[in-house]
């Protein structure tokens, strides 16, 4: 598909994204409902996919045709398919894992970020679409940040277990 359509969710929208995938718990995530993204941000949606087969055979039916099309399922052991395409000038990245979407370490991420810039005072967002403009990853952005030492992505589920009032700390330091 080659029309431009202006907003993502209206990308999500008239792609039928959500209603096609429903019976994968889709949930969006990532840069663009977090309002930190920058002009190569995709729409991520993650899912819960048990039956990689079935989950597949949609996706390609569905969205196939569509410029940048690519599926493929990961090597690891719980082999999640990951699906790419462009939809009304969006690129969407779906990912399907066979855990529950609140399992899957990408929507934990989103859950963390999200509790973060709402507790924010926008020093925390500022410095993070900076660091995105200069293209840093999210949760590295979010490490440099915060400075969180080692592995970024450890690093932000690490956080997730804190409370409002020890995120709201670490805010208060930057």
């Amino acid at each position: 598909m080659t029309s431009w359509i202006d907003s993502y969710e209206a990308a999500i929208s008239s792609s039928g994204l959500l209603r096609e995938l429903r019976g994968f718990d889709p949930r969006v995530v990532g840069t663009l409902p977090l309002g930190i993204s920058t002009p190569t941000s995709d729409i991520d949606v993650v899912c819960q996919v048990r039956d990689a087969a079935a989950f597949a055979e949609l996706v390609w039916r569905q969205y196939g045709a569509c410029d940048g099309f690519a599926l493929y399922q990961w090597r690891s052991s719980r082999r999640p398919v990951v699906a790419r395409f462009e939809w009304g000038g969006w690129p969407f990245e779906l990912f399907g894992d066979p855990r529950p979407v609140d399992q899957q370490e990408g929507w934990q991420h989103f859950e963390i970020e999200r509790r973060l810039l709402a507790l924010d005072d926008g020093r925390l967002r500022k410095a993070v679409v900076g660091h995105r403009g200069r293209g840093m990853k999210t949760e590295p952005a979010f490490a440099a940040v915060l400075g969180i030492a080692g592995d970024p992505y450890y690093g932000l589920l690490a956080l997730g277990r804190e409370s409002d009032a020890q995120l709201r700390s670490r805010l208060d330091r930057l």
